[in-house]
């Protein structure tokens, strides 16, 4: 059996993001790995040991491309109406919350914020499904 640990996305400007992703969702800088020409710095919070990866490479001045199979990154969160209101505070421009369902049972209600390099990340109301 393995267990998932991290996930990693490339960043333009490392103090954005990582004020973006504690600003949103509490992460904080765990550690920080410099090497010639990029840097490593893992973000987590004391929700769970799965970490975020933040990739800084020193010398890209472009905006990254994400392409078309990129999906989302997703917190859940029980007040997401919170963290809507800071991202909105923020000028990270939420999209509204929303409910979706099947047939007649709701299944999540959940919202969509960009971060500073354009990745989305859901945000969804912790349920029976999504804790």
């Amino acid at each position: 059996m393995a267990k998932m640990i991290h996930s990693m996305i490339r960043v333009q400007d490392l103090s954005k993001s990582v004020q973006f992703y504690h600003e949103l969702f509490d992460l904080e800088v765990k550690r920080q790995v410099d090497f010639d020409g990029f840097s490593l710095t893992y973000l987590a919070n004391e929700e769970t040991s799965f970490e975020l990866e933040l990739t800084h490479n020193y010398d890209n001045e472009k905006a990254y491309e994400l392409g078309n199979g990129y999906g989302h990154l997703a917190f859940s969160s029980e007040d997401i109406e919170t963290i809507w209101r800071i991202a909105s505070l923020h000028n990270y421009d939420p999209s509204d919350i929303k409910s979706l369902r099947h047939k007649d049972t709701l299944v999540a209600r959940f919202f969509f914020v960009a971060d500073p390099d354009g990745y989305q990340v859901e945000v969804i109301e912790k349920s029976e499904v999504y804790f």
